[in-house]
């Protein structure tokens, strides 16, 4: 057997207790929002091309030496102990191996196309496929979590879970027009990144996202607390997330939009997106009644 295929052989024969791989599985997921804000940290900033060489900071020297590129080099150090959790989170699954591979997978991808955006000088472009491979990792890491954990099998009138995948869908609409709206921000991330087109279609897009995503998480919020049903828990949880999630992007708005205020905002968009991962998911997880 080749040299370096032991180690992972011996690694999938390790086997841990469904206990530990749930709280394996949960760090996996944690790290994941971890990098988000690490990387929003990178942006917001200006700190995009503190290291204009990779995996080194300088061709000359391979660790950072000012302020902006301690901040991008981190987040690189952030990003490899991420893709470390990802990998073992792949290698001792016993279940859902194709879905821990995936999140492995995306993660480990986001090397290169970190590598990519820097050596094409932070297109906006590839700085927005960065961020949203992110979330969509993300999405998939809270779903292998969530697996990991378990569900409760209840069942759920037909319309329940349709009006989550609406839920779902809205957010996704605000995550990525939000984005969007970050993209053409004040905020460059370098001075010498162009920005996106207009900052208002963004807006636009996002304000009608914000209403469909309200009233069909009211409707929901509403008949789980009235039938009793046991993932009224996600759903008062993103609904608390949500609540901060707003005052903050009211304050920031009223504030001129702080570079500080707006990693909050992103993190916390980041936290409510996962939130409302496994709200939707728990809501498609169990056997459901026609209706």
């Amino acid at each position: 057997m080749n040299a370096g295929v032991q180690p992972l052989a011996r690694m999938r024969g390790f086997a841990l207790s469904p206990a530990a791989f749930r709280r394996l599985a949960l760090a996996n997921a944690a790290m994941l929002v971890v990098i988000v804000a690490t990387g929003a940290t990178v942006r917001l900033t200006g700190s995009g091309l503190g290291c204009e060489h990779w995996p080194g900071c300088q061709p000359q020297h391979f660790e950072p030496k000012s302020f902006h590129s301690y901040i991008e080099f981190g987040n690189r150090v952030i990003a490899f102990f991420t893709i470390m959790v990802t990998l073992a989170t792949w290698l001792l699954a016993r279940g859902r191996r194709s879905l821990a591979f995936a999140v492995f997978l995306g993660t480990f991808l986001q090397a290169p196309l970190g590598a990519i955006t820097i050596h094409y000088h932070l297109n906006p472009w590839l700085v927005l496929s960065h961020f949203l491979l992110s979330i969509v990792v993300l999405t998939l890491g809270v779903m292998l979590a969530l697996e990991a954990r378990g569900t409760e099998r209840t069942a759920l009138p037909a319309w329940v879970p349709r009006v989550g995948l609406l839920v779902g869908l809205a957010a996704g609409v605000l995550v990525f027009s939000g984005t969007l709206a970050t993209a053409a921000g004040p905020h460059p991330g370098s001075t010498v990144v162009r920005r996106l087109w207009s900052f208002q279609p963004a807006v636009y897009w996002h304000v009608r996202a914000t209403a469909v995503f309200g009233i069909a998480f009211a409707l929901l919020l509403v008949w789980l607390v009235r039938n009793r049903a046991p993932q009224r828990r996600w759903a008062f949880v993103l609904l608390g997330a949500l609540l901060v999630q707003m005052i903050v992007g009211e304050t920031q708005y009223r504030t001129h939009l702080p570079w500080w205020l707006v990693l909050v905002h992103v993190t916390l968009a980041a936290s409510v997106w996962a939130v409302t991962t496994a709200f939707v998911y728990s809501l498609w997880r169990p056997h459901r009644m026609s209706g």
